[in-house]
């Protein structure tokens, strides 16, 4: 009988202390420069990864954070964070814990696919959360490409709203007036294909010259 309830004691402490179903190692790919900072979670249709997220952040360290926006700044190479395991949905909205900062590596190029860290066991602080939505899991099919506009200075970004499955991760850099608009966009979707520039610049009235280019597609985590 003692044993008994010594086991069960331990299934209700070990259930109580377990993680979420969010918990895991969230590589984000890394974009922006010195108007801004951003994180963009690389999803997947499951768990943990199921969740389309993008952060405003800024690093700890003062001079790392100068070097980085430095080296990102107006260009397309990609960057990726490698960070430490957590909660992802710590970033909603409505988290009653919410994660102000972790620590990550900062990587030139894909953390998983041959990239090399420049930045080790950086501290990331979350100013902001501009997106948390959860991805369904479910065959779908879609018509169209939104696209929301990340940035409100010169230096802008358009990401994919993932809405489908299959479907594509797409961020890309575009140089904006000013005063220009923040709206989102919606082109017509050609299956699982990358927009040309010139739709995207359509679809932004803006002249095709103002769209530098991909910072990361990708479509083989959602399929």
């Amino acid at each position: 009988m003692k044993s008994a309830l010594l086991l069960s004691l331990a299934l209700i402490a070990g259930g109580a202390g377990a993680a979420d179903a969010t918990y895991g190692e969230h590589g984000m790919a890394l974009f922006g420069g010195r108007q801004g900072l951003y994180a963009s979670h690389l999803p997947m249709f499951h768990a943990p990864h199921d969740y389309q997220v993008i952060l405003q952040v800024h690093v700890a360290d003062r001079a790392t954070d100068a070097a980085l926006r430095r080296r990102l700044d107006g260009k397309t190479a990609l960057w990726t964070i490698a960070p430490e395991k957590f909660e992802l949905s710590r970033l909603a909205p409505t988290s009653p814990a919410p994660l102000r900062q972790f620590k990550a590596d900062l990587v030139q190029g894909h953390f998983e696919q041959g990239g090399k860290t420049q930045f080790a066991a950086s501290t990331i602080v979350v100013d902001k959360v501009l997106m948390f939505r959860q991805l369904s899991p479910t065959q779908k099919t879609s018509n169209d490409a939104s696209y929301v506009q990340i940035g409100s200075g010169s230096q802008r970004y358009l990401i994919k709203q993932i809405d489908s499955r299959p479907d594509f991760d797409h961020i890309v850099s575009y140089a904006a007036a000013a005063d220009a608009s923040t709206a989102a966009i919606t082109l017509n979707k050609q299956a699982l294909q990358q927009p040309q520039a010139a739709a995207l610049a359509a679809a932004l009235h803006v002249p095709a010259s103002a769209i530098r280019g991909t910072v990361y597609f990708y479509t083989d985590d959602l399929k």
